[in-house]
């Protein structure tokens, strides 16, 4: 993979241009990748499930980590463990755990 460095006035670019994707890893290394060509696909009914399921988990994900409590007990558990707390919330969503804290 080529790496180029960028004017030290440029310090981050995400988003798409010109069918190009620049996002950065969670390491913080600069990916840029061509933007998926999707319209030809044809999703089968499991995928399309599965789609709901990711779409309804991230949404439940996001409205759990509003609460100042929860965000809290998800960064503690993942800074023990070196994790993202989003990515351990997801996670925990998906495999149908509760996210909020016992009231």
């Amino acid at each position: 993979m080529p790496k180029v460095k960028l004017a030290p006035f440029i310090e981050e670019i995400h988003g798409t241009l010109d069918g190009w994707v620049f996002k950065k890893s969670p390491q913080g290394e600069m990916i840029i990748t061509k933007k998926p060509d999707m319209s030809k696909v044809k999703w089968s009914k499991a995928q399309k499930a599965n789609r709901k399921r990711m779409s309804d988990a991230i949404s439940a994900t996001q409205i759990a980590l509003l609460d100042p409590k929860v965000k809290a007990r998800y960064e503690r558990k993942a800074k023990k463990l070196g994790r993202r707390a989003w990515n351990l919330a997801l996670s925990d969503c998906l495999q149908g755990k509760d996210l909020h804290p016992k009231r």
